[in-house]
Formats: C-alpha cells, structure tokens, sequence
C-alpha cells in the first residue's frame, strides 16, 4: 500500500476536520491549525463562502509545505434573504457559540409556517499550494428548519436541520448518515473526482 499523502486542513474547529478525515482516510493523512504555531490566524474578510475559503487556502499554504484544504460554509435560510450565510459560525456575535446561534437563528423564525423555514446548507472548499489555487469546489444540500432543536450529535445548525428527504435533523441521523448526504460530503466528492483525474 502506498504511503498516504498528507493534507492539512486550514481549521481549528476539530468537528470540522474529524468530518473531512473521516470521508478522506482512504487518501490522505489528514490535520488540522491546531498544532501547528507558525499558521497565522487568517481574518475571513470575503463576502462570499467562496472568497474566505481562497482567504485561508492561500494564506496558510504559504507557511505550510504540501496540499492545504480550506472550507467556508454555513446554512442560507430564504425567508431572512440568505443569512446567517458567510456569518453562520459567529450569527450571535461569538464565534463558534452554536447554542447562541440556533437561539437566535429560532427567534428569527418564530412563528413562521415550515414553508418558509426552507435553507440549504453550502459548503465551498478551495484546494491551495505553496499560495496558489488549485481548484474549487461546492456543494449543498436542501431542507427546513425546525422551531426547537433535535437530536444530540453534530455540531453547529444539526440540532434545527432536517435535510430534504428526511424525517430526522442531522443531529439526530448521526454521522454516518450526514457524511454521506451532507454539503460537505457533496463537495469533497469533486475533489476526490479531480484528485483521480489529475
């Protein structure tokens, strides 16, 4: 067997990168920001899912040697024009505080029939060395949000997302479940596709 190649993730968020490792084992070593002291903290100034993934790519594969994976996603919400979008993982003002964003995230939507609870979460990752890009990829993934959280499992928005298809949100359908269907899933999916293809 070939040794595996090593790709680090531009992250600390290590609920993130245990989904990437786990859906990218069968190729790569995978590893995130967190022990790494040289990684600058790269500010996500970009207006799109898009621009802050290129922001972090780029950044980190200047310090760092080998293939760098950067993710930004979040879940669009239609009825409250596409938001928490790019500001998904710091809605309630703190960053990273889930239990503050789906708090606010519910009183938004309170009171509001499930046909206008409609949202996808979307996922862009952008592939980067030595401060170049390599390729970009996205994906998404449909549903409706509930008026309390369900389920106990996952991080971020799970507790309040029913994919499309489902009767469960993705803290309650589990991992296994959500890495197969997920926005991110869906995205790591074209880079396998190009990994193979170059």
């Amino acid at each position: 067997m070939s040794e595996l190649e090593l790709l680090t993730v531009a992250t600390r968020n290590g609920h993130k990168t245990q989904e990437i490792a786990e859906m990218l084992k069968e190729r790569f070593v995978v590893r995130d920001l967190s022990g790494i002291a040289e990684a600058p903290e790269i500010e996500e100034t970009g207006k799109t899912f898009a621009e802050n993934a290129a922001l972090k790519a780029v950044g980190i594969s200047r310090v760092v040697p080998g293939m760098v994976l950067a993710d930004d996603s979040g879940l669009e919400v239609d009825v409250l024009g596409g938001a928490p979008g790019v500001h998904s993982a710091r809605y309630a003002g703190v960053q990273g505080d889930d239990a503050a964003n789906n708090e606010k995230l519910m009183e938004a939507l309170k009171g509001r029939p499930e046909a206008e609870r409609r949202g996808r979460f979307r996922c862009v990752l952008v592939l980067a060395r030595e401060g170049e890009v390599l390729a970009e990829f996205s994906g998404a993934v449909e549903g409706h949000l509930l008026e309390k959280p369900q389920g106990q499992v996952g991080f971020g928005y799970d507790p309040l997302f029913v994919p499309k298809g489902f009767a469960e949100t993705f803290a309650e359908l589990g991992p296994e479940v959500k890495n197969q269907l997920s926005h991110r899933a869906r995205a790591l999916d074209g880079l396998m596709e190009w990994l193979e293809g170059r």
